[in-house]
């Protein structure tokens, strides 16, 4: 009998010790699931949130540019911004434009273009991307846009990855140049 105590103060901390690793295990992609997740057109209440994420996707911008141009699109009939957050936090952004003139690769006119889509790293891999493009192409069916336009850089392989996955065919790559007068 006086094993018993030790073995079962032993098999409790072992299955404790389970059960946290266990915990530990749960992925992003469990725990996000488990949270409610709100899909919100830009406003005048989340324009410096949207701009946050904004300069984590491009560091090198200036936050009252952006800001200012974010603001811009508010009330705009050919642009559009979606954000997620989750509980409080924003966690991704879309931004859409209507295009008029030239698409490369496009048949029709007027054409839907993704300008901007972004989910903080932490929350990749989760369809977070993926819901925004749904909320995005339905935007671009009300606009009557028959299409939805992209471009990323030729290098920039996770981009390219993931407009495949979720549909987009290639339809061109090109080097841009410019020379100083």
């Amino acid at each position: 009998m006086p094993l018993a105590f030790p073995l079962s103060m032993a098999l409790c901390h072992m299955l404790y010790s389970s059960a946290l690793v266990g915990v530990d295990k749960i992925n992003k992609a469990t725990q996000f699931k488990m949270t409610a997740m709100d899909i919100e057109p830009l406003s005048a209440d989340n324009i410096k949130p949207l701009t946050e994420l904004v300069l984590e996707l491009w560091p090198d911008c200036v936050f009252d540019e952006e800001y200012e141009n974010y603001k811009n699109i508010l009330g705009s009939k050919n642009e559009i911004c979606y954000l997620i957050k989750e509980q409080e936090i924003y966690i991704a952004f879309i931004h859409l434009t209507i295009r008029n003139d030239y698409v490369e690769g496009a048949n029709e006119l007027p054409v839907a273009y993704l300008e901007a889509l972004y989910v903080r790293p932490n929350y990749q891999n989760l369809g977070i991307g993926k819901k925004l493009i749904a909320a995005g192409e339905s935007w671009s069916r009300q606009k009557g846009c028959k299409q939805l336009a992209s471009d990323t850089e030729l290098n920039n392989f996770s981009s390219i990855n993931f407009h495949k996955k979720i549909g987009f065919e290639e339809v061109n790559r090109i080097v841009c140049f410019i020379k100083e007068l």
